[in-house]
């Protein structure tokens, strides 16, 4: 690569930002740096590497590779999410119940509207969790349900959802649905028994929390569940039960695989070992989120949920009741210092977002928190903020 006056190939170098976000998330040099090489996607290589990423993600999800396999996708998380409802949902009779609080469960609505499915989406508070009565009582009054579906992590607000209780529900009234629980952001930072939470598909991404790249996303999913969807797919590219099969059989995908991101996943899965696993990652995500909880509050920054909420992912912050605040010069003075912080996306308030995964540590949110002790001084609002 040809370097001049500091640039490389007339690029002028920039330095790295910090990702406090839902995804894309900052990942180590290390992780990048595997990326720095080639493999076909017929190497012998490349295929024992697949079949070790495919096993160990199964493991991480607590179960057997006995009961379980995953698949992973070429796409981002919302890629995996609607290969799991185009394949999983029957072709006669399907009736798809989705319970959601927030944007990417709202997504699965939209998933499903494409899809030509018959679905009901039932709606609960974006500062609150799914309600377990309302939810035992929809199981009752109507048994027809083929499939049933969640968002563990809510991103738009920071809500946790109750999956495992949800998913007890569902296999005493409708024992025969697939449960389907998508934990794109949760899944490597909280601990998860697919057993346990009775999920018959589980979807997560490379890019969240096991802090890998962008370019795949997977499903892990019950063996005997995904067997049953053979032939149900309305799409050729997202049939999970053709993909798994391909792989199964030859160990490739069906069409051209992200071998770079493989590579760089495999480095990440290395590095989340060393840390202690998900058990390791865990304490530092909420680490992280308490250097921020009381540093925030400490300049009078109130967060949108309350303490019920035990979250440590992402936190949604209020925008200052303050005439001299304006989000977008806020947000640009903070990506000036290197610091990207994201936009609220829940409907009824004001927020923005900071989140706690990712190659993140308790000094990056530190120095992110005297980031934004100097924005606000730049902007002439007084800390703390007035109650």
């Amino acid at each position: 690569m040809m370097e001049t006056n500091g640039k490389l190939n007339g690029v002028a170098e920039m330095k790295e930002k910090k990702l406090f976000t839902p995804g894309p998330l900052g990942v180590s040099l290390s992780t990048k740096q595997a990326m720095l090489r080639d493999l076909g996607s017929r190497d012998t290589e490349f295929i024992h590497m697949v079949k070790y990423i495919r096993e160990q993600l199964v493991q991480l999800a607590g179960v057997s590779l006995d009961d379980y396999t995953c698949v992973p996708i070429q796409g981002s998380g919302s890629f995996a999410v609607e290969a799991v409802l185009t394949t999983s949902i029957p072709c006669n009779n399907g009736k798809l119940l989705l319970l959601e609080n927030g944007a990417y469960g709202k997504r699965m609505g939209q998933i499903a509207d494409v899809l030509g499915v018959d679905y009901k989406v039932v709606s609960f508070p974006e500062t609150s969790q799914v309600s377990m009565e309302t939810v035992q009582k929809l199981l009752q009054e109507d048994n027809s349900w083929t499939n049933v579906a969640i968002v563990h992590c809510e991103t738009s607000s920071g809500v946790i959802n109750p999956v495992e209780e949800v998913g007890k529900l569902v296999k005493e009234y409708v024992p025969d649905a697939f449960y389907i629980v998508d934990a794109m952001s949760s899944f490597g930072a909280i601990p998860l028994n697919l057993d346990t939470i009775h999920a018959d598909f589980m979807v997560s991404s490379a890019n969240k929390c096991l802090e890998g790249v962008p370019g795949f996303s997977y499903a892990i999913a019950k063996k005997t569940s995904l067997q049953k969807c053979k032939g149900w797919s309305r799409s050729l590219c997202l049939d999970l039960v053709a993909q798994w099969e391909g792989l199964e059989k030859t160990g490739q995908f069906r069409f051209t695989p992200p071998t770079h991101a493989m590579l760089a996943f495999n480095q990440a899965l290395m590095e989340l070992d060393k840390e202690g696993g998900i058990t390791g990652r865990s304490k530092r995500y909420q680490e992280n989120r308490r250097v921020l909880q009381e540093g925030m509050k400490a300049m009078g920054f109130k967060e949108l949920l309350d303490d019920s909420h035990k979250g440590y992912i992402i936190t949604s912050y209020y925008y200052p009741d303050q005439e001299k605040f304006d989000f977008k010069e806020f947000y640009t003075k903070l990506q000036s210092k290197g610091q990207v912080i994201y936009p609220g996306k829940v409907t009824k308030a004001n927020c923005f977002r900071i989140g706690n995964i990712g190659h993140l540590f308790p000094d990056d949110m530190r120095h992110l928190l005297t980031c934004i002790r100097e924005v606000c001084y730049e902007m002439g609002i007084t800390l703390p903020l007035e109650k």
